[in-house]
C-alpha cells in the first residue's frame, strides 16, 4: 500500500473541479497538505451530500481512474456515511458525515484554501480525530494540536 502523495490530491482536485464538486480534504490528508509532518495511506474527502454533487462525484472518481461497482456508485449517490475505495489508482475514503462535525456548510465556512485544495480547518480535522475514538486517533491528537498552534502562528 503506497502513501498519499501531493500527486494524488492534485488529481482528485482536477477530477472534482472539472465535474463541480463540492469536498473538503480531511483526515490526515488534509493535515498533510496543511504542512503537517506525517503520512497516511490514503486520501480522505469529506463530500456535500446532495443528490448531484454525489452524482458529479461518482463522474470525477471514474475520471481519476476508479472502477466503481454499480453498488459503489448507488451508495456514492446516496451518501453513504463512510465508503472506502480500494479500486482506483490509490486508496481513498469519502466520508458524508464524518464524526464530531455536524454540517458540511459549517465546515466549508471554516475550510482554508491550500493551493487551490480545499481542505478542513485544522479544528475540524482535530474534532473529526477526537470524536472517532480510535486509538490511532487518539495518539496522532497531541502532534496535530501542537501542528494547530505551530499552523496558526505562521498565519
Amino acid at each position: 500500500m503506497a502513501a498519499f502523495e501531493y500527486r494524488q490530491a492534485q488529481e482528485i482536485q482536477a477530477a472534482c473541479q472539472r465535474q463541480g464538486v463540492r469536498y473538503l480534504f480531511i483526515g490526515k490528508s488534509g493535515a498533510i497538505l496543511l504542512g503537517f509532518p506525517d503520512t497516511t495511506q490514503d486520501a480522505h474527502l469529506f463530500v456535500e451530500r446532495s443528490p448531484g454533487n454525489c452524482r458529479a462525484l461518482v463522474a470525477a472518481l471514474r475520471d481519476v481512474g476508479f472502477a466503481l461497482s454499480g453498488d459503489q456508485a448507488k451508495d456514492i449517490e446516496r451518501g453513504k456515511d463512510f465508503i472506502q475505495l480500494k479500486n482506483g489508482p490509490f486508496d481513498l475514503d469519502l466520508i458524508f458525515a464524518p464524526d464530531g462535525i455536524e454540517r458540511f456548510e459549517d465546515a466549508w465556512q471554516r475550510h482554508v484554501d491550500v493551493e487551490g485544495f480545499p481542505v478542513c480547518h485544522p479544528d475540524d480535522i482535530i474534532a473529526s480525530k477526537a470524536a472517532t475514538n480510535r486509538q490511532k486517533d487518539r495518539e496522532s491528537l497531541p502532534r496535530l494540536r501542537a501542528f494547530r498552534e505551530y499552523w496558526l502562528r505562521q498565519r
